[in-house]
């Protein structure tokens, strides 16, 4: 992966991070500016109001002008804001500004606010060299106004005020970018170093070496995906071997009766042959073609059994089946001196399968049994009724199964190794072909063996009303 993924995902991450710090800036600045200017300009207008209330009250309080001027110098140094009291007209009767702007006249002034407003920001009509926040509030005696309370802010106090929010916000804002760079140390334990491990067993796989394990110990989803992989390797590794085997198999099954067929063919031709023995060994060649043949023909059987919905079934009798089976058997049974014993439970035994596909499941097991049981041998065939299911087994009493070999025998081409020296003209895709046929009727086959004494091999069908039997 090269990191790609990673560096995209930090890079994002670092401009996203970048994106929102620069727009939080210039959102925090105006909107800072904006609540400083409001609050302060509220607070100050409670301060002019105040004022403008002591001096309409002082003779009521008996409060002295002077006082309330002291009184005004104190709040406007404390403040540090320029205080003005300004008559109607707009001269301005007091300063707290050591009266340095007494007697003043204010041009153009108006006591009205434009907009409605308490406050206004500039150089209040050319009277400061400097941006100030100024707000105005009446002085009213008997419900006439006489004059006005100013008060005057310099802007950089509110500036210095506004910088130091600021300062608060973007360290702020750095601490918890700086913070929420652990989401990347989550991202990268958690998300990239088990996707990485997961590609490189991807690549491994694709490369064939299915014997990778993708070490991902966690129980999400990534855990759950590398072990999928896992499993798919191994599956993948299985029928890989199997497609190995397969061919393998198959071109060894192929190879001896074409290099005896190509052996007495050029022996023919060369003369080493003499003319009368050429149709002894003409019929050995046409042995070894049905051996082909039959090999041919259980690959494709075998092939047309593993494809759904290949199944016709119909109501017959399983037991009518087996007496046929058995009969085609007559001459082999005869050369070595074999007998069938059948049992039945009942004289008929309705089953509902494909009468042609449980025909082959039989005519293979017994074939078997006949291939392995000794001369002067019995070859039990037993049938039965056991709730739904009819229970039909193929016993002899031949060489019998090794138990190491019991797991293997369904498997395609495998011959144990008891059966090499006795079965040369076996294809070993005969139990293949049975298990195939059993199980694509949902049903299930069994063996039990014992080593020199015999072997029965046990399946399932299922059973069919009588009366569908008798139609």
């Amino acid at each position: 992966m090269k990191r790609s993924f990673y560096l995209k995902f930090l890079l994002t991450y670092l401009v996203f991070g970048l994106l929102s710090f620069l727009i939080s800036a210039l959102a925090a600045s105006p909107m800072t500016k904006r609540y400083l200017f409001r609050e302060q300009a509220n607070n100050l207008y409670s301060e002019a109001t105040l004022i403008a209330t002591a001096y309409s009250d002082q003779n009521k309080a008996g409060l002295s002008e002077e006082l309330i001027n002291e009184q005004m110098r104190a709040v406007a140094a404390f403040l540090r804001v320029d205080i003005w009291l300004v008559d109607r007209k707009g001269r301005i009767i007091s300063d707290s500004d050591s009266e340095k702007r007494k007697d003043q006249q204010i041009p153009d002034f108006d006591e009205a606010i434009p907009g409605g407003r308490r406050w206004t920001i500039g150089d209040y009509r050319g009277m400061f060299s400097e941006e100030v926040l100024s707000v105005a509030a009446p002085i009213t005696r008997e419900y006439f106004t006489g004059g006005y309370v100013l008060i005057h802010l310099p802007s950089r106090e509110l500036r210095r005020s506004e910088s130091e929010i600021l300062a608060i916000i973007y360290r702020t804002s750095l601490i918890l970018f700086l913070l929420s760079l652990l989401i990347l140390l989550v991202f990268y334990f958690i998300v990239f170093r088990p996707l990485r491990s997961i590609t490189t067993g991807a690549m491994k796989y694709a490369a064939g070496d299915y014997a990778y394990r993708i070490e991902v110990k966690s129980r999400d989803e990534m855990g759950y995906l590398a072990e999928t992989l896992n499993f798919m390797s191994e599956e993948i590794g299985k029928a890989d071997e199997y497609q190995r085997q397969f061919i393998a198999n198959v071109s060894h099954d192929f190879r001896s009766p074409l290099t005896s067929i190509k052996g007495y063919l050029e022996a023919i031709l060369d003369g080493t042959i003499p003319p009368e023995m050429e149709r002894k060994y003409l019929q050995r060649l046409i042995v070894e073609t049905e051996r082909l043949e039959k090999l041919t023909g259980s690959l494709l059987s075998l092939n047309s059994v593993e494809q759904k919905g290949f199944l016709i079934r119909s109501s017959f009798d399983v037991n009518q089946v087996i007496k046929s089976v058995c009969e085609s058997f007559e001459m082999s049974c005869q050369k070595k001196r074999i007998t069938f014993e059948l049992t039945f439970s009942e004289k008929r035994e309705p089953v509902y399968a494909d009468h042609a596909r449980i025909q082959q499941v039989l005519y293979n097991l017994i074939d078997n049994a006949l291939k392995f049981s000794g001369e002067n041998s019995v070859i039990g065939i037993r049938s039965g009724l056991r709730g739904t299911k009819v229970f039909v087994s193929v016993k002899d009493s031949g060489i019998g199964i090794p138990k190491k070999d019991l797991t293997k025998i369904w498997d395609r081409f495998y011959k144990t190794d008891l059966s090499r020296g006795r079965d040369k003209q076996g294809t070993g895709l005969g139990l293949s072909i049975v298990k195939s046929i059993i199980h694509a009727h949902g049903e299930n086959i069994d063996c039990v063996s014992t080593e020199g004494v015999g072997t029965e091999f046990t399946f399932t069908l299922t059973a069919a009303d009588h009366e569908d039997g008798e139609s």
